[in-house]
């Protein structure tokens, strides 16, 4: 398996030369293509507009699929998680958030995380290793088929907020957007995906130069680098002075109507007093953010030394930033009972009943 080329992660034009190096036309390329983003097949014997031949041949060189459905889980509220593996046994997460609009992918960009954020349960994992472009392409195409069967409905926002630290596997991200932005394929462009990040300022930089950029949103999680450090261990690498620095630098990025985002997970008793609120609302005022900020309601774990803000507490955080001139939402947790909400992603196995396995699914 690892020397197969996985054909999932490559863009129309690799796939033509990929063929073309096979002694087949290049057309042949835009046909394996269509089959694999647009069709969404997971194997070569589903492609029978390709001769039997070359598909036994693609078969020796290539594979259509890179991960396996272990398991899925549904929530009371309808949210699904995947609990993939690797060729190599590693575990892949993926949630499909349903919605009244627009359905939403949340995608991992690792296996583990490398972070160690002391409020995150896939943080007990460490970093395993990062995902391929075509990994993360397939984690979407596991999710659409699995919800819609073969034709999708209507659009889809995608969130690289699932497992790992998405600007550390910058390269296989922005190429993954590459692959699913194709109008010949899945056709999911930038516009409709949301980049999820604890702070790596050069990446941040890096992204406010791409051409095709998704939006960005940044966690923060703390007003000040004492608390920072202590919560996110990053912030030691690059401080929120820094950080902000780079954010600007972003903000100048933004198109018309565009907003920057910041993400707080709401400690109890830890980050979630008035006086955060306020000193919150002072640090992004000071450096005039045209931006919001998601106030996310921590997901407890036993594992985890804290708990979640009350309903009361949560409405006078936003109250305190709204009345500073900050935009403030809540966003409501979603699959918290199937270890499928934000920080709980960790492989974990809810039990057998509410889990079949789906080794299957395509």
């Amino acid at each position: 398996m690892s020397e197969k080329t996985h054909l999932t992660g490559l863009t129309r034009e690799e796939l033509e030369r990929f063929v073309e190096g096979m002694g087949e036309p290049a057309y042949r390329g835009r046909q394996i293509f269509a089959a694999l983003q647009r069709r969404r097949l997971r194997s070569f014997d589903e492609m029978t507009d390709l001769p039997k031949n070359f598909r036994a041949r693609l078969s020796e060189v290539a594979t259509a699929s890179a991960l396996t459905v272990e398991s899925r889980y549904t929530a009371s509220d309808g949210t699904r998680r995947y609990l993939l593996k690797t060729h190599d046994n590693l575990p892949v997460e993926t949630v499909f958030i349903p919605e009244e609009r627009r359905d939403t992918v949340c995608f991992s960009s690792q296996s583990g995380c490398p972070l160690q954020c002391d409020f995150c349960l896939t943080a007990k994992l460490g970093l395993l290793r990062t995902l391929t472009a075509g990994e993360m392409v397939e984690q979407i195409i596991i999710a659409l088929n699995d919800a819609y069967g073969a034709p999708t409905p209507r659009g889809t926002n995608l969130v690289a907020m699932g497992a790992g630290e998405p600007l550390l596997a910058f390269d296989p991200l922005m190429k993954a957007l590459r692959v699913m932005a194709d109008a010949e394929g899945l056709f999911i462009v930038p516009n409709r995906v949301t980049v999820s990040t604890a702070g790596i300022a050069p990446k941040i930089r890096e992204l406010a130069r791409a051409e095709d950029r998704p939006h960005l949103a940044v966690s923060l999680a703390a007003p000040d680098d004492e608390l920072r450090d202590r919560l996110m261990p990053i912030n030691k690498r690059w401080p929120l002075l820094e950080l902000l620095d780079a954010c600007k630098e972003f903000e100048e990025s933004l198109r018309p109507g565009e907003r920057f985002t910041f993400e707080y997970v709401l400690l109890d008793g830890v980050n979630d007093t008035d006086e955060h609120a306020r000193r919150l609302a002072r640090l992004l005022n000071r450096h005039q953010f045209r931006a919001k900020v998601n106030l996310i309601p921590h997901n407890p774990a036993d594992e985890l030394p804290y708990g979640s803000s009350t309903e009361e507490r949560v409405r006078s955080f936003k109250r305190i930033l709204e009345s500073k001139g900050v935009h403030a939402f809540v966003r409501r947790p979603r699959g918290r009972d199937i270890y499928a909400a934000c920080g709980q992603l960790a492989a974990r196995r809810v039990g057998d009943a509410a889990a079949p396995a789906l080794h299957q699914l395509t």
